[in-house]
């Protein structure tokens, strides 16, 4: 899944996004209101992560921005304000969430987790069942049977994006530009790395390559 920072403490969006990346997030950053705007209604975000303070456009507008524009992602709200009204006008312009800085990093990533499962049961199950696996991306935890296959964040994240299209056949391009960041400039044909890791993991059979178009979950 891929999640956006907008936050101008460059030390503070560095960090969220190295911890990020770490629990199988692709990450972009930005640091001004504007460019938040741009990022957020130009590209396919899964959430946001929208400080308040900003320079140029703060996070208010820029949340009331992207909900003219009729796009529903996800909005966490950061702030160094403390205090109901602030919390209230946050939520007011549509905003899904909102923390107070200074914050746990432990209860950012839940809310994050929390955000990404409401919008999930919103819509497909939490729960996909396909070629004998069962895989939760609420829990990010993948089941044969009842045995748990132990994957890593980034095998996970290569698989959900399989998984949350069952039968269907899925680009390297699509895989690339929704698990790695923008700023990824290593070789493309690291996802058939993490394919062939998946296969070792959940069995040859569990993913089919199509030619010259990409990878297909199996579903039997």
């Amino acid at each position: 899944m891929r999640l956006l920072i907008v936050e101008d403490e460059k030390r503070l969006a560095v960090s969220l996004a190295k911890g990020l990346a770490a629990e199988g997030f692709a990450v972009d950053v930005v640091h001004d209101g504007a460019e938040g705007l741009h990022m957020a209604t130009e590209f396919g975000y899964d959430l946001v992560v929208l400080d308040i303070m900003l320079p140029g456009m703060n996070g208010y507008r820029v949340c009331a921005a992207v909900r003219a524009a009729g796009n529903d992602v996800p909005i966490l709200m950061l702030t160094a304000k403390d205090g109901e009204y602030d919390e209230a006008e946050g939520l007011d312009t549509g905003a899904d969430d909102y923390l107070t800085k200074p914050f746990s990093y432990v209860v950012l990533v839940a809310r994050i987790k929390a955000l990404l499962r409401r919008r999930s049961t919103a819509g497909a199950s939490a729960v996909i069942r396909a070629g004998g696996l069962t895989i939760d991306t609420g829990s990010r935890r993948v089941f044969r049977g009842e045995d748990e296959i132990a994957l890593t964040a980034k095998e996970f994240a290569v698989l959900e994006q399989l998984a949350v299209r069952p039968g269907e056949i899925v680009s390297k391009a699509h895989i690339l530009e929704h698990v790695w960041d923008f700023a990824f400039d290593g070789d493309p044909n690291i996802i058939e790395v993490y394919i062939s890791s998946l296969r070792r993991k959940m069995g040859a059979a569990s993913i089919h390559t199509v030619r010259g178009a990409g990878y297909r979950l199996a579903t039997s």
